[in-house]
């Protein structure tokens, strides 16, 4: 049963009061959109570390206290820029999972998955360095308490709980492993080992994929 709300009584607006409202709303929609718009431009086109703030503001025609309203550093830009395609990402993913669940393995699918995560990582590396490094400092760990990763590791926890259920695999703790698997395709360790390490992406899978394949129960030599 739904439980009734009080209702408080207050005075009708007025027309003059919700045109002004709407104003408002359709001017901040337009804001936003002309900061997101020069935000992709000038990083694309600078790249993100090189890009100020102040120079977002110019670009996109807004005051700076307007654009520091909505987002409060670069790494909130591009969270937002990263938002369209992230739901891209989570479309295609959760298809090919419903697709492959009656032939493919929990396992296999795991190892589809990553496959299509090392690739979205490394389009996507400079953005993804700038979250990174928001989450430094004092807020160190934060970035793994936002939507994004709270996805990845849903699905890749759903995948592991899967392959103990269906025998495939034996793991105390899913939740645990998830970060684990997760860890090694964090922003910074992907950075460091395709700068330093010089690894090719194919060579990071191969690498991620022998991780994984040690999950797998063996089955009994006859």
């Amino acid at each position: 049963m739904l439980h009734s709300r009080s209702v408080t009584q207050t005075a009708c607006p007025s027309l003059t009061e919700l045109t002004r409202d709407l104003r408002e709303r359709a001017d901040a929609a337009a804001n936003r959109q002309h900061i997101l718009t020069a935000a992709r431009h000038l990083f694309e086109e600078r790249g993100v570390e090189q890009v100020t703030m102040d120079e977002l503001a110019h670009a996109a025609g807004v005051g700076k206290g307007t654009l520091y309203r909505r987002y409060p550093d670069k790494a909130a830009l591009v969270v937002a820029l990263m938002d369209a395609c992230f739901v891209n990402f989570e479309r295609e993913t959760l298809e090919h999972i419903a697709a492959s669940s009656a032939t493919g393995s929990a396992i296999d699918q795991l190892h589809a998955f990553l496959d299509r995560l090392i690739g979205w990582t490394e389009e996507h590396t400079q953005w993804l360095g700038v979250i990174a490094d928001q989450s430094n400092g004092s807020r160190r760990g934060s970035g793994r308490c936002g939507p994004i990763y709270r996805w990845l590791h849903g699905v890749v926890d759903y995948l592991l709980r899967q392959a103990v259920a269906t025998g495939q695999a034996s793991i105390d703790d899913t939740t645990y492993a998830a970060d684990v698997i997760l860890s090694a395709v964090d922003v910074d360790l992907y950075v460091f080992q395709r700068r330093e390490r010089h690894y090719s992406p194919a060579q990071i899978r191969a690498g991620l994929h022998q991780l994984v394949e040690g999950l797998r129960n063996k089955r009994p030599a006859l």
